[in-house]
């Protein structure tokens, strides 16, 4: 299967301003890509690029003062399979964890185990371990949260949309990693497309979206809060401890965000 995928995000800005762009597909994914996503800024400014500590490509530059604009395009080849299901899968007990997970353990900006790990144990404290209880997590966070865009707020934590019951998807995957992590069980923020393929119409426009990766049997496994169910053509952009890893922009100075739009779609097969 091929996608088309993008966005084109405008700003304005009152003076010149620096900013961090996280819109490239991650290192996992690039060889998938048959069409690079090369990101292109109108004016056009100087761009330097380099990877984070997670293998996520960002580009840095300085905005100019006023009407600026960041473009991406690119196609990527996907299987075209569903989100897999693994029921088996096992936690692992935290002595015998990899290294690279035991961060994704820790609590962070969003995602306070400190604060939540008393009713995450009250609440899955006698699920069985592994699969089922990370399924029981995201079965109870996908029905105790109520999404929505007008109540949502960039600074808003796993604890507060706990007792709030509102949110959008990075506050569903912020609560289910909190809980998870509570538990003993590492768990990462993810951000990305998620295309539409296979679901019946109509479709919602298109936004990136925010999941998480579950380290169990050994691998990271693909768990969706906000939609709970399986997808085809999720593409990985950036992942980290949490939101704060991983911002579509970081920009350093006042601005207004004037324009966006994200494209995730499915393109013909390439004639043989």
């Amino acid at each position: 299967m091929r996608l088309h995928v993008g966005c084109d995000l405008g700003y304005e800005f009152v003076q010149p301003t620096p900013l961090i762009a996280m819109l490239n597909v991650h290192a996992s994914r690039v060889s998938d890509l048959e069409q690079p996503d090369l990101l292109i800024t109108d004016p056009p400014v100087p761009v330097e690029g380099y990877r984070d500590t997670f293998g996520n490509w960002c580009n840095r530059m300085v905005a100019p003062a006023g009407a600026f604009k960041l473009s991406i395009r690119g196609i990527i080849r996907d299987d075209g399979r569903w989100d897999e299901a693994a029921p088996d899968a096992q936690q692992a007990e935290v002595q015998l964890l990899p290294h690279d997970a035991l961060l994704f353990l820790l609590g962070s900006r969003y995602c306070e185990t400190d604060v939540m790990s008393g009713v995450a144990w009250e609440l899955f404290g006698q699920t069985q371990p592994g699969w089922t209880r990370v399924k029981a997590i995201v079965d109870y966070v996908h029905g105790h949260l109520t999404f929505s865009y007008p109540q949502s707020r960039p600074t808003r934590t796993a604890a507060e949309a706990y007792r709030e019951q509102v949110g959008v998807c990075r506050d569903f995957a912020h609560l289910a990693i909190t809980f998870c992590r509570s538990l003993n069980i590492p768990a990462r923020y993810c951000t990305g497309y998620i295309s539409d393929v296979g679901l019946p119409p109509p479709h919602a426009p298109q936004d990136f979206a925010a999941w998480m990766e579950v380290y169990l049997d050994g691998r990271w496994h693909v768990f969706d809060p906000r939609n709970n169910d399986p997808r085809i053509g999720r593409i990985l952009v950036a992942y980290g401890r949490d939101a704060a890893d991983v911002p579509m922009t970081m920009t350093f100075g006042p601005n207004i965000l004037t324009s966006f739009e994200v494209i995730t779609e499915e393109l013909a097969p390439l004639p043989s």
